[in-house]
């Protein structure tokens, strides 16, 4: 079969956002930001959220852990160990307040488990929070604009936009693996085992990210790793063809990288990760610049198939 990767034919899915969805994104919005308010003329009760300073004693000394400064927790939520919130409901901001608890005989720090300890708090501040009314101020306080409708027509823009970038990415995605079909090549079973390796590697990095592991992301949805890295194979098989379509391409077309779109690319990386170049420097090693450039001509490379391709919008 002969390689190609010009003249393929593919639809481009498009998609207007609709009303509906901008409602729904929009209750998210109001339900993920509530309005937060100051109480001032009343003391604690159930279901404030405080903001307060406390250090913990056990027999007269203070432990480590137990101490904290502008914490912030809601009266009610159990977050703390029982007793602890009930304590420091009825009072008032700057008052010191002693609250004694005794901590569980399971309690995960052996040397307190079972003891009685006081903590001894500070409320600086008691809030409320209540829903946001869809109106200008929470266009003002949430959206960064001056009326609702700015914030809905920004957000519909900004909705949209998304929208538009993902139906690009899966038509040159498709594209790439058209072209990835028909190149004969292939894959040895080492590059395989280490592909299907990487995507587990990167699951557990996802998951660490979320406070869970491999082992609970098994239980939860009922299989096993020996599974999931069966049904990885797959897709690790597509991405090392890709990865080698690429490759081809790059050879026949004398694609580059130019060191400004090196810079470029790290420049994105930084943003989208919340660093600084000084933060990559400490990273950048050589495999790093392989896989930047790597990332630059792959880049190249479907904007190439892309635009030497037939395109149907639908």
């Amino acid at each position: 079969m002969e390689f190609t990767y010009k003249g393929l034919k593919a639809q481009l899915n498009k998609h207007t956002v609709t009303d509906g969805e901008l409602d729904k994104q929009i209750q998210r919005l109001q339900l993920q930001n509530p309005r937060i308010a100051v109480i001032t003329d009343r003391p604690t009760q159930a279901g404030d959220e405080v903001v307060l300073d406390y250090a913990g004693f056990c027999d007269g000394v203070q432990f480590p852990g137990g101490t904290a400064e502008n914490q912030t927790l809601v009266l009610g939520s159990g977050m703390f160990i029982p007793g602890f919130e009930d304590q420091l409901l009825d009072k008032v901001c700057e008052e010191p307040v002693v609250v004694e608890v005794t901590f569980p005989k399971e309690y995960h720090a052996p040397e307190l488990a079972g003891k009685k300890a006081e903590f001894r708090c500070t409320i600086h501040e008691i809030r409320v929070k209540t829903q946001y009314e869809l109106d200008d101020t929470f266009a003002q306080e949430v959206g960064g604009c001056y009326t609702f409708e700015e914030m809905r027509e920004q957000l519909r823009k900004s909705m949209q936009e998304y929208t538009d970038n993902r139906g690009e990415m899966d038509l040159q995605d498709r594209l790439l693996r058209q072209a990835a079909a028909t190149l004969d090549v292939e894959i040895s079973k080492e590059d395989l085992e280490n592909a299907v390796q990487e995507q587990l590697h990167n699951l557990e990095a996802q998951l660490a990210q979320q406070g869970l592991t491999l082992e609970m992301y098994c239980n939860f949805m009922q299989t096993t790793e020996e599974d999931l890295r069966k049904d990885a194979y797959p897709a690790a098989e597509a991405a090392l063809r890709n990865m080698a379509a690429v490759d081809k391409i790059v050879e026949l077309e004398n694609l580059t990288a130019t060191q400004e779109e090196l810079g470029q690319a790290i420049a994105v990386i930084c943003r989208n990760n919340g660093v600084t170049v000084e933060d990559i420097k400490e990273l950048y090693d050589e495999e790093f610049e392989k896989a930047v450039m790597r990332s630059v001509l792959t880049g190249k490379v479907m904007a190439l198939i892309r635009d030497a391709a037939d395109i149907t919008e639908v």
